[in-house]
């Protein structure tokens, strides 16, 4: 499972010249899921996103977690994380979950952030999405649950 976690000032997603999520200081995470991913990797990986201190004090150090900021998280599904581009120009998709696996864990993920009080807006699962954000800092962090935990 991977987490490209993006700390942001506002963030929002359209489907179809539709805006359908928004949020504003706080994560934009794009979540990719593989085929060996299971709801103990989730759990793994939205602790240690939940735990991240990447907001500055009043210090001005990056020493404040999302909920000490009352920050929002904006969750995208994004399989193209997953992309292998070590052979040719056109990336390779098969270490990607299965869309149907891939869902499921993608609601669980956006179910558990819900279950903890945070503000959760989203993408939509398998749909043509436009995502706009303004990057704070910019400050990015990649979790990959197969480098942190092997996974």
């Amino acid at each position: 499972m991977k987490f490209v976690i993006q700390r942001v000032t506002e963030a929002s997603v359209t489907v179809d010249g539709t805006v359908i999520g928004q949020t504003g200081k706080g994560f934009l995470v794009l979540i990719g899921i593989s085929n060996t991913d299971t709801i103990q990797t989730a759990d793994k990986m939205i602790a240690k996103m939940l735990g991240l201190r990447i907001f500055e004090d009043a210090q001005g150090k990056t020493n404040l977690s999302l909920d000490a900021v009352h920050g929002e998280l904006l969750l995208i599904s994004q399989f193209t994380l997953y992309a292998d581009c070590r052979k040719g120009n056109r990336p390779s998709f098969t270490s990607a979950g299965a869309p149907d696996q891939a869902e499921k864990l993608y609601e669980y993920i956006i179910q558990k952030c819900l279950e903890q009080n945070y503000h959760v807006e989203t993408g939509s699962f398998g749909a043509e999405m436009k995502v706009r954000l303004l990057n704070d800092g910019p400050f990015t962090v990649i979790l990959d649950s197969e480098q942190l935990w092997g996974l």
